[in-house]
């Protein structure tokens, strides 16, 4: 596989990943917990036949226990986190505070051996953060009382992610194959958190079920089988950059789909925090 194939393929979850919000919205009103545990499980079992078929799953004994202890604690909590803050709050708001991940990758990996914080990461986390709190707060001086406990939980999903992406890179190199057990331990873990707090609530419609395959099949399965390709075998730089088009094309999804109203709050916010992520990506790649 070349680099820019491999490249390619890895913008591939970018896309997926700006159906999330969506789906998220449309698979209500299942509970936060019972979701990650349907949508784990099918993006496990994908990756199970996909390992198997291409014979690699001999190579899953040989990958030490604390990288499937981070593996799943990534997935688990930022998606734990993720669909319980589009519970309680505007998804699009809640999906722009939680597409911070992609400039706190960037702020974070600034501070990693060898590197350093520029000028640009200040200036894009300062645009980000503006961006964010100009969704929490409307524009006014306060903020949605009853939205509040949603916007936290997006902004520690924002850091979850960011702090997996970065810690990832410590940890060595480990095979994709390795993906399909995360996803199915965060099932397990996902499935019996749910039968300890949760009511049980299934989807209502056939929309619902078709939401919740869709998220299992895409966003939350394939999309992390191929940036781990895209991330291991093509521009890296690259793709971390094209990142930052998912917090923008995730809210207009929502507005075409009519979940989200147009406003100029909104609008602002998701340049701000495109634009912030941007500024930060150039400050990176221009080192």
């Amino acid at each position: 596989m070349t680099r820019s194939a491999a490249t390619a393929i890895g913008f591939g979850a970018v896309l997926l990943w700006s159906l999330l919000a969506l789906l998220t919205v449309g698979s209500t009103p299942t509970p936060p917990l019972l979701l990650n545990a349907i949508c784990f499980s099918i993006g496990g079992l994908i990756g199970l036949v996909w390992t198997a078929r291409s014979g690699g799953l001999s190579q899953l004994r040989h990958i030490p226990l604390r990288i499937y202890l981070f593996g799943t604690l990534g997935l688990f909590g930022y998606h734990a986190l993720y669909f319980s803050a589009l519970r309680l709050a505007p998804a699009a708001e809640a999906g722009l505070i939680a597409y911070l991940w992609p400039l706190l990758i960037v702020l974070f990996s600034s501070l990693l051996p060898g590197e350093r914080l520029r000028m640009g990461h200040i200036t894009g986390a300062l645009l980000g953060f503006l961006g964010a709190a100009l969704i929490v707060t409307g524009g006014q001086a306060g903020f949605e009382r009853e939205a509040v406990t949603g916007y936290v939980m997006a902004f520690l999903c924002a850091l979850t992610w960011s702090g997996y992406s970065v810690l990832s890179r410590r940890l060595g190199q480990t095979p994709t194959a390795s993906v399909s057990v995360f996803c199915l331990a965060t099932a397990i873990l996902s499935g019996l958190l749910h039968l300890a707090i949760e009511d049980t609530v299934w989807p209502a419609t056939t929309t619902g079920w078709f939401a919740v395959l869709v998220l299992g099949a895409g966003p939350v399965g394939l999309a992390f089988y191929i940036w781990d390709i895209g991330v291991k075998r093509g521009d890296i730089q690259l793709l971390g950059t094209s990142s930052y088009a998912a917090p923008l094309l995730s809210t207009l999804i929502l507005v075409a789909f009519g979940i989200a109203t147009p406003s100029w709050i909104l609008a602002a916010s998701a340049l701000l925090i495109t634009g912030g992520a941007g500024i930060a990506a150039r400050a990176s790649l221009t080192s």
